[in-house]
């Protein structure tokens, strides 16, 4: 037996390698070396490669930038490899792909974005165009965002000048933004004054929560006469609900802490903000639609977002596949356990992505500062406006589709003699 293995063997490696059919790396490098010696002495044209499936993609062969591009010439043309690569993808997977009338967007903000101006310049547009159904916010933003509904002033600044002056002078910092104390006390002053109001006197969804804010913030731009300059407002205006996951991590937050003090009834409950944001996706996979979710930062909100897959399929027990389309904008890397950094590729395993559906799924490593206002501008320029789907207005109608779903998959509580401690514990 062993003179046959070893005479299998010695015969295996006795023969002769094939030639290689054009150069590679593993091939005998002298010959491919003189081939191409030839080839220049004799003027030939290369021989190109490009039957290979890994030389498919674009030849990279860019315009020449002469400051008449815009913002599409520049992406498509110019954007070619790298994470500008990633951006171009990013750019057009949500034009090509994300935008089709029958697919759901779910936005999430991270970092502060609102401050900077980013709300007015690229949020608001966004969900004038119908390109972004549903929001997940830190508390953080929406906050910030307000000082602008209230006509209150932020600037541009410097990070280098000394915290202390500033401290001294009444001047507050986030980075190079600047603003005075007084726009804190008076945003805080405005937020106390509404939520005294008997609307807000009981417990209700984050969502409804930004919707009456957003209603007041209104009001007051339009007292003011200074147009629409709110991502609340503006939101309120087009039926996109609004989510915080963190709803005490804020000065919102804290403002309603306050005020239960004195009695205040106002509740944010996270049992409705979990399941009103499950039965959004619910509804957006019925009657043959999808859901996108497109990811600025990372943190909280972005878990929120993409938990909506566990709680539908894990927790409540309705069959489904997870989301269909992924885009996240991210400085966060992977590799140190974070979710910010959390890969779409290990959000299947969790069931929060189609694994079908990888292929349409881009993850851009970039500042949200610079690719939001290029993936705005992009949007608006390759797509008509949308029909504004104003989920604010169909929470009951999605809440009732996900009850009934529940129930028909067997959803109902243990009775209450077999959820003791006698029941048989998982191992």
């Amino acid at each position: 037996m062993a003179a046959k293995k070893n005479g299998k063997k010695s015969a295996k490696s006795s023969q002769a390698p094939k030639s290689p059919s054009r150069s590679s790396p593993a091939g005998p490098k002298a010959q491919q070396k003189q081939a191409a010696e030839e080839r220049e002495r004799a003027g030939a044209a290369h021989t190109s490669h490009e039957k290979s499936r890994f030389l498919r993609g674009q030849r990279i062969d860019p315009r020449r930038i002469d400051g008449t591009e815009t913002v599409v010439d520049l992406i498509e043309g110019t954007f070619l490899a790298y994470n500008a690569a990633r951006l171009r993808e990013a750019a057009q997977l949500f034009t090509g792909k994300m935008l089709e009338p029958d697919v759901t967007v779910g936005l999430t903000l991270t970092g502060a974005l609102t401050p900077a101006g980013l709300g007015m310049a690229a949020l608001i547009p966004l969900i004038e165009a119908g390109f972004v159904d549903w929001i997940i916010s830190t508390g953080a933003n929406l906050y910030h965002d307000t000082h602008f509904g209230l006509g209150l002033a932020m600037h541009r600044g410097n990070s280098t000048e000394s915290d202390i002056v500033l401290r001294e002078e009444g001047v507050v910092r986030i980075y190079d933004i600047f603003f005075d104390y007084d726009v804190l006390l008076s945003t805080d002053a405005f937020f106390r004054q509404i939520m005294r109001a008997p609307e807000f006197q009981r417990a209700m969804s984050s969502a409804e929560f930004h919707a009456l804010c957003g209603r007041y913030v209104r009001e007051r731009e339009n007292a003011l006469g200074i147009g629409q300059r709110s991502l609340l407002s503006a939101a309120y205006t087009a039926g996109v609900p609004i989510y915080t996951s963190s709803p005490g991590d804020s000065s919102i937050g804290m403002n309603i802490a306050a005020l239960a003090l004195e009695g205040n009834k106002l509740l944010l409950d996270p049992n409705q903000d979990v399941n009103e944001t499950a039965s959004i996706v619910l509804a957006a996979k019925r009657g043959n639609g999808r859901s996108a979710v497109m990811i600025l930062g990372g943190g909280s909100p972005k878990n929120f977002m993409l938990q909506t897959e566990p709680q539908i399929q894990e927790v409540l027990g309705i069959d489904e596949k997870g989301h269909d389309f992924f885009l996240q904008i991210t400085d966060a890397r992977p590799d140190t356990g974070g979710l910010s950094g959390a890969t779409p590729a290990e959000a299947v395993s969790w069931g929060k992505i189609d694994p079908d559906k990888l292929p349409d799924a881009v993850v851009c490593y970039v500042d949200s500062t610079i690719a939001l206002p290029l993936l705005t501008s992009y949007a608006l320029a390759k797509r008509k406006p949308r029909k504004l789907r104003r989920l604010l207005d169909r929470r009951e109608a999605n809440m009732a589709r996900l009850r009934s779903e529940f129930a028909s998959a067997g959803g109902e509580p243990l009775p209450a003699e077999h959820t003791s401690e006698t029941l048989p514990r998982h191992r």
